[in-house]
């Protein structure tokens, strides 16, 4: 299995920490955020894949050289915001890049945990299928900005919506997914067929349309991390559970 980490974003909201350093290399707890997901389920993982901008490449490399596991940092190219590819995109520029035909985690690389993801990785080996993680979340405001699923009694997705405008149920989906080989191979048609590009999710929604997937809620809590506010919170106030 291998692990797709998507880190080719370039974190304006957190300026100036990150104007010429990358969010997942931040620390929290004295260790890079890159370091709590990596070391969380590096037994499982027979290659991490970190996709980067151009401008944070090098960082990504040096940060790899100090890891005892397999990491590939690929290099998208672009050079900015304007310019970025988007998560979908990235997603399939490692496939194809790596020829990749294995199952993947996939995963943003600024998020934090505190709870193991293994008993994600066990969910989806599991049911057999391509699998998303969710939260129950009850504010209308957040869930208008986020990916948003409704599930049957087994747990297999029923609608997946991007940021709905009136959502139709109430558990979120952050950026932590599990893909069969031969699902993640499928963006290029994805894309063809219209396909969002940016968020992560888009290619989740529209492959739950095409084949079962799944939802494993959480049982624990996600912490993102996208502005000042919400690195100092994480930084100083959470306590994370060190597998």
């Amino acid at each position: 299995m291998k692990c797709i980490i998507l880190a080719a974003g370039y974190a304006t909201r957190l300026y100036p920490l990150t104007e010429n350093f990358p969010k997942p290399l931040l620390p929290v707890g004295g260790r890079a955020i890159l370091d709590w997901l990596v070391d969380d389920i590096a037994p499982l993982i027979d290659e991490f894949v970190v996709i980067s901008n151009h401008k944070f490449a090098d960082h990504f490399r040096e940060w790899a050289k100090e890891r005892n596991e397999k990491i590939t940092v690929l290099d998208d190219g672009t050079v900015s915001n304007e310019t970025r590819l988007g998560a979908v995109r990235d997603i399939q520029f490692a496939v194809e890049k790596l020829q990749i035909r294995d199952d993947c985690m996939v995963m943003a690389g600024d998020n934090l945990l505190d709870f193991s993801l293994k008993s994600f990785v066990a969910f989806a080996v599991k049911k057999q299928a391509s699998c998303v993680m969710c939260h129950e979340e009850q504010r209308p405001e957040y869930l208008r900005k986020t990916a948003v699923i409704t599930m049957d009694e087994s747990g297999r997705i029923t609608s997946y919506e991007e940021k709905p405008a009136e959502p139709r149920g109430c558990h979120a989906v952050p950026p932590f997914y599990f893909y069969r080989g031969a699902d993640i191979r499928r963006i290029p048609e994805a894309l063809a067929g219209g396909c969002g590009y940016d968020a992560p999710g888009c290619f989740a929604a529209w492959l739950s349309e095409r084949t079962p997937m799944y939802a494993y809620v959480m049982p624990g809590k996600r912490y993102d991390i996208g502005d000042l506010e919400s690195y100092r919170r994480v930084r100083y106030q959470v306590p994370l559970q060190n597998y």
